[in-house]
């Protein structure tokens, strides 16, 4: 038997002491913790949620929020519903559009890809019209229309000069887009874009025209009035219809200005002119293929720094470096340059006749005289208005065709 000295139980019956009042300080603070985190602290408010616990609201203590409830069918605005009826008249005639190209990998592999598009319908036989950079080189092409049903696509024509395309498919019961004109056009005007932007199908954003103006497209080819738009568009919008509040299309969206950053929308988008596009639907109509108008020159834009050296009477205008043999101005009789310059390093040629008006229309660049061409048609008689020399004269020219900027499938 082992004796324990009295000062050992003693130190014994204190821990013990200790170690009960720890428990039983422990079980009170948990038992606590308890309660308030289900029922709630004195004052209606539970700590855990902050909300103010009611009674009979049950275990969460949220009670009545008094949550403001809305009418069951509130009404729409009208501009609301004017969205609305633009995006159900024209979503069925647009189409989505995928071409699937191929190109070579390192080990001369042929690799398919695809690229994504849009485009609109234009009657019942199933002719369908988008930029020409959208099935340009592809192999297939595949349209979806905004049921879900897909069907393979022809090429029927390509029109690069103005980045159009025409194709066909076979099917039923399509309801084509109504076009309107894109003649009167205001800055102002509300415009909608309905396409396949990154490749999210019935895609409808709105904006308005921001402006009218000239610019390259993505072909490198000019878009004389090319509708200027903040309507969100960004890649797959290309080819789809940019419409007015009625619903018809007077455009065919075709670039976006990114401001040098990401291949993404930045409030800049442009749309081919519908009246373009049907001028070139129009030719290929009645001739099978899209006539371009030209006067067969090669010219130079004139401002009054080179209208000071070379001693012409205007300060503007387009000088005549080449005509083409045969062409519509050599018919004319109008006159290239007969003498070598140098423009900077840059060769060229002087002392041709100086364009500067189309039957009234002032010429003061190359751009200008590619957008009154635009309004023209081959074979066409116009007034060319020039300087030869220090004489102005006024001269008749029959337009031609500029060659071969089409393609017929």
């Amino acid at each position: 038997m082992q004796v324990v000295p009295r000062e050992a139980r003693e130190i014994r019956g204190i821990r013990f002491l200790m170690k009960t009042r720890l428990l039983i300080l422990t079980l009170a603070i948990l038992g606590g913790f308890y309660f308030v985190t289900t029922h709630g602290v004195p004052g209606g408010t539970s700590w855990l949620t902050h909300t103010p616990a009611a009674a009979g609201s049950g275990a969460s203590g949220l009670g009545d929020l008094g949550l403001a409830k809305a009418e069951a069918s509130p009404g729409l605005l009208p501009s609301e519903q004017n969205n609305i009826m633009v995006y159900k008249k024209a979503l069925p005639s647009v189409v989505n559009i995928t071409s699937t190209t191929v190109r070579f990998d390192f080990f001369y592999g042929a690799v398919p890809e695809q690229g994504q598009g849009s485009g609109f319908i234009l009657d019942p036989q199933g002719h369908i019209l988008t930029n020409y950079h959208v099935v340009s080189n592809a192999r297939t092409v595949e349209v979806t229309l905004y049921n879900k049903q897909q069907y393979k696509a022809r090429v029927l024509l390509t029109d690069q000069g103005h980045d159009l395309a025409l194709l066909q498919i076979d099917a039923k019961g399509l309801q084509p887009a109504t076009l309107a004109d894109s003649r009167g056009l205001q800055v102002g005007q509300l415009v909608y874009a309905i396409g396949n932007p990154f490749g999210l199908s019935g895609t409808m954003t709105r904006g308005m025209i921001s402006s009218i103006r000239s610019v390259r497209g993505p072909m490198g080819n000019l878009i004389s009035d090319a509708i200027q738009t903040d309507a969100a568009i960004n890649p797959g919008n290309s080819g789809g219809p940019l419409l007015n509040s009625h619903g018809d299309v007077i455009g065919m969206t075709t670039m976006i200005d990114t401001g040098g950053g990401a291949d993404q929308n930045a409030g800049i988008g442009f749309a081919i002119p519908i009246d373009t596009a049907k001028a070139a639907l129009n030719d290929f109509s009645k001739y099978g293929k899209v006539l371009r108008p030209t006067l067969g020159i090669v010219g130079l834009p004139v401002g009054p720094d080179i209208a000071s050296q070379l001693g012409l009477p205007p300060t503007y205008g387009v000088l005549i470096e080449r005509v083409a043999p045969g062409g519509p101005a050599a018919q004319a009789g109008l006159l290239g340059g007969t003498q070598r310059a140098y423009l900077g390093n840059t060769p060229i040629f002087i002392g041709g006749d100086l364009v500067v008006a189309i039957d009234g229309n002032a010429v003061t660049n190359d751009r200008d005289l590619a957008e009154l061409m635009d309004g023209f048609q081959a074979g066409q008689t116009v007034t060319v208005t020039i300087y030869r020399g220090q004489k102005k004269m006024d001269v008749k020219v029959v337009l031609g065709n500029e060659g071969n900027p089409t393609t017929q499938v």
